[in-house]
């Protein structure tokens, strides 16, 4: 026992369970979800690219099967599961996600409407052109390599990246407690705006605006919201609102059709939903204007055909569209990164800054290794064009040594023990050989045809060719401004072979307003006793039998373009628009009112549509004795809740009734109460008051410390019997008295 407790650590539980969360969350960030500042790639990206790399899948190979391409990743580098390797392979292929894309997929690797791509078995992938300006270099020593994850192998920290990636193909990733959500933007904008940061080290981000306008999305559209822009640029966060590109062109029996063109970014791999949402709403009669919707989209573009109703109006209709479907969204931009294994948000100058710098290192080491390999050809070079010089000395050492260490021994030190000379002449001249190690392995390894004139001219000339180039390469890394000008150069090169012209139109537009275009027809709203609510038109209304009907507890008449008011017994009105109930079939069950209105758990009593409302007054009575008539134009408002009637504390409202002008002005409709205890008050309508809805009421009925009012309403003389929770009461046994008396036992 007590060598177990020698082996037991005794830690604080909620200490362990921060320290293993904070090192799952930085895992998270730096290891899986966010990119690196000068790549612009994830880690998963970063080792698909590398072991593409490896299996020498260069844009002029052929391709190679994906599955191959994932189980080396995974067998290699990613040991996270071959389903999230493959997405991500997928993605790089994406033309409509990114603006230059890394992978060349061959076969079906997906599409903008949304469908999947086939399974890595059936697929095949090799690296892009795109590609290549993340991973030439590579064997150069330009990055630092690290061991793998379980340190059998080796891969790049990053990859030698000579375009500004990050910017050109955006990306997205969810780390832990923390996002990054990057857009696309124009190559050729962006080479623009790296070179004037290169040239003007001092400028603002409004001045490099002027090179990178704005994101520039694959799937173009326009941003709406181009003023805050700036305000994006310099913080690194904020929100872009990209919409549709659609034209008008005329349709058939009159009609026009809005076709769309260009859907925004958010949509992209989302078409299929987009177009179905577009049709729901059509069918569901949000939009009344639309008579069809079509996708003709095909190889040459998207083609979304939205067929107009005859003599509406389409600029309405599209106001409509961008406000309550997806051909407008929100992109909110993140420009995070990591840097030096730090998650951090940069702005649009600090980024390209970022890049730079990664340039400037870059270069600098490329430059090193070509200034150490000219100079290090240069000195072989010298070596066989002086060998050229004293070739019969050479050979007789050759012929006269018994083996190449010996022979080298001479060339590099004058080391002249065991060899065999013809002459003393040669002897001594053999002494005052000094080759370097480099040189007399290359003269042991010359080929006698290089002793033919021409090939002696071309070792001069490559000499002078190499002292050229060790000039050049001295240049470049001693001067930052010749640097910097390989730097341009290559970028403009870049800026040839990737620039296109910008896809994505920049405006200022207003929030745009629809209004509503709804055919006024005869309606009506059926609610069943659980809740469920639905509309019906006048034809289906028509054909349900009788029995159908007693299952509904409220069948309200209604337009289409009017409301629908409930009231509750907490003293608060929620109004609906008809056109936002379901329109259903009679065999449909229809949606929980609760769901259409924010009702939460008040107690309903009563449905009206507010054009009945319009032209009545409601008769409210409350448990604790209160009652008023209030005129229904009270509640014509927009608000969907308002508070109907003034309440005490603990008092709720025990009835409403919806009396019509003429019944209120008969003189004949009666007030009855009946309370808990069974004691019950009649009196005539003409004894209350009308008063404003905000006003508590007058006393209706006198009633003992423990007694309430549990029924209360206003009835005609015709009316003989009333029902309260499962009780048939009779109304006319009720005697009338003065309103605010003490009621009497009522009488089943």
């Amino acid at each position: 026992m007590s060598h177990l407790s020698e082996n037991i650590i005794q830690i604080d539980f909620s200490e362990e369970m921060k320290t293993s969360y904070r090192d799952y969350a930085m895992s998270v960030i730096i290891a899986r979800a966010l990119p690196d500042v000068r790549d612009g790639l994830k880690p998963v990206q970063r080792r698909i690219l590398y072991a593409m790399t490896e299996l020498g899948l260069s844009p002029d190979k052929p391709h190679r099967k994906s599955a191959r391409i994932v189980g080396d990743t995974m067998g290699k580098y990613h040991p996270h599961g071959d389903s999230s390797i493959y997405e991500a392979l997928v993605h790089m292929s994406e033309d409509y996600s990114l603006q230059i894309p890394l992978v060349d997929g061959h076969g079906n690797f997906g599409s903008i409407d949304g469908d999947g791509a086939a399974a890595m078995r059936y697929t095949e992938a090799r690296l892009s052109k795109g590609a290549m300006t993340l991973l030439n270099n590579l064997d150069k020593g330009l990055v630092e390599f690290v061991p793998n994850f379980d340190e059998s192998e080796k891969e790049p920290a990053v990859l030698p990246a000579t375009i500004p990636n990050l910017l050109i193909n955006g990306t997205t990733g969810i780390a832990v407690g923390m996002a990054t959500n990057i857009p696309p933007h124009n190559p050729g904008e962006v080479i623009d705006g790296v070179i004037a940061c290169l040239d003007h080290p001092d400028i603002t981000i409004p001045e490099l605006m002027q090179s990178i306008k704005a994101p520039d999305f694959p799937t173009g559209g326009t941003i709406v919201n181009e003023k805050d822009l700036l305000s994006i640029y310099e913080t690194g966060e904020g929100k872009i609102k990209i919409r549709a590109n659609s034209t008008v062109e005329p349709g058939e029996n009159g009609r026009k059709n809005i076709v769309i063109t260009e859907i925004p970014y958010t949509a992209a791999g989302n078409k299929t939903k987009l177009v179905e949402s577009l049709s729901s709403m059509m069918k569901d009669k949000v939009f009344d204007e639309i008579y069809d919707v079509r996708d003709e989209s095909s190889k040459e573009g998207i083609r979304i055909v939205i067929e107009v109703k005859k003599d509406r109006d389409i600029e309405n209709l599209l106001n409509g569209l961008y406000k309550k479907t997806p051909l407008e969204d929100t992109y909110s931009v993140n420009l995070l990164a990591v840097k030096e294994q730090q998650p951090i948000t940069f702005n649009l100058k600090s980024l390209l800054q970022e890049f730079i710098s990664f340039q400037d290192e870059l270069y600098t080491k490329e430059y090193e290794h070509l200034l150490e390999k000219a100079n290090q050809r240069l000195e072989i070079v010298k070596g066989l064009i002086r060998a050229t010089d004293v070739i019969d000395l050479i050979i007789e050492i050759l012929r006269g040594s018994t083996s190449i260490r010996q022979a080298k021994g001479c060339l590099t030190h004058g080391d002249i023990t065991d060899i065999r000379f013809k002459s003393k002449e040669s002897e001594e001249e053999a002494k005052t050989l000094n080759f370097t190690e480099r040189q007399a392995d290359a003269i042991l390894a010359m080929q006698l045809s290089k002793l033919i004139g021409l090939e002696i001219q071309k070792l001069h000339e490559e000499n002078d060719t190499l002292i050229d180039h060790i000039q050049e390469y001295s240049e470049v890394l001693g001067d930052k401004k010749v640097l910097y000008k390989v730097i341009k150069s290559r970028l403009r090169e870049y800026k040839n072979q990737f620039a296109t012209p910008r896809k994505t139109m920049l405006i200022n537009a207003d929030s745009t307003q629809y209004v509503e275009e709804v055919k006024e027809e005869d309606l009506y709203i059926l609610i069943d006793r659980f809740g469920y609510t639905k509309s019906l038109d006048s034809s289906s209304y028509q054909r349900l039998s009788k029995d159908s009907l007693n299952e509904f507890s409220h069948i309200i008449p209604v337009k289409s373009t009017g409301r629908l008011c409930l009231f509750t017994a907490q003293g608060n009105m929620y109004q609906l628009k008809v056109m936002n109930i379901p329109r259903c079939k009679a065999k449909d069950k229809g949606t929980l009112i609760h769901n259409l209105c924010k009702v939460g758990k008040e107690d309903i009593l009563i449905y009206a549509s507010f054009d009945t409302l319009f032209e009545s007054q409601l008769l409210f009575v409350t448990q604790n004795g209160f009652i008023k008539l209030v005129s229904g134009i009270e509640f014509d408002t927009n608000r969907s809740a308002i508070s109907a009637t003034k309440l005490e504390d603990g008092d709720q409202i025990a009835g409403i009734t919806v009396l019509s002008a003429p019944e209120v002005l008969s003189g004949n409709q009666k007030v009855i109460l009946y309370t808990k205890q069974g004691l019950s008050l009649g009196f005539a309508l003409s004894e209350v008051s009308e008063l404003k809805k905000n006003g508590r009421g007058v006393k209706a009925m006198t009633l003992d410390p423990d007694d309430q009012i549990v029924y209360g309403a206003s009835i005609g003389p015709e009316v003989e019997t009333f029902e309260y929770n499962g009780k048939t009461l009779s109304a006319k046994k009720i005697r009338s008295r003065k309103r605010g008396a003490k009621g009497q036992k009522a009488q089943l």
